[in-house]
C-alpha cells in the first residue's frame, strides 16, 4: 500500500511538472490594454497572423481586417520572438510575444531596435 502510495505521488509531481512547462500558445481573441483593439491571434498559412475584429477608434489608421503577419521562433515555453510585417504600411518590426496564464504581451521595434513599445494584451471573454 506504501509503495503504490509513494507512485503515485510521484506520478502525480510528474505529471504537474509536464503541464507547467508546457509550451503556451497567443491563439485566441485578445483585448489591447488601452481598450481600442480586440484581436484574433490565429495560424494563416506557415506563419501565425494578428487580425483586428474590432477598433473603437479608427482616428490613428487602424480597421478592422488590418493585420500583422508574424514569423516567430520559440525561444522559451512563454516566449517567442521573431519579425511581423504589416501589410497595410509594408512596414516590418522585430516582435517579441509574451505568453503568461492571463495575459499576453507583445513588444514591436523598429529601427535596428531603437524605437521599441510594449502591448499589454487580456484574452477576450465570449471567444
Amino acid at each position: 500500500m506504501m509503495k503504490r502510495a509513494v507512485a503515485l505521488g510521484i506520478f502525480g509531481t510528474m505529471s504537474f511538472t509536464a503541464l507547467a512547462a508546457q509550451e503556451r500558445s497567443p491563439d485566441g481573441v485578445w483585448l489591447r490594454e488601452d481598450g481600442n483593439a480586440r484581436v484574433r491571434i490565429a495560424p494563416c498559412g506557415a506563419e501565425i497572423c494578428a487580425t483586428n475584429l474590432w477598433i473603437k477608434d479608427t482616428s490613428k489608421g487602424e480597421e478592422v481586417g488590418d493585420r500583422l503577419i508574424m514569423s516567430l521562433d520559440r525561444e522559451s515555453d512563454n516566449e517567442l520572438t521573431g519579425q511581423a510585417y504589416d501589410p497595410k504600411r509594408k512596414t516590418t518590426y522585430r516582435v517579441t510575444v509574451i505568453v503568461n496564464s492571463d495575459s499576453l504581451i507583445t513588444r514591436g521595434c523598429i529601427l535596428a531596435g531603437l524605437l521599441c513599445r510594449d502591448v499589454n494584451w487580456t484574452p477576450a471573454s465570449g471567444q
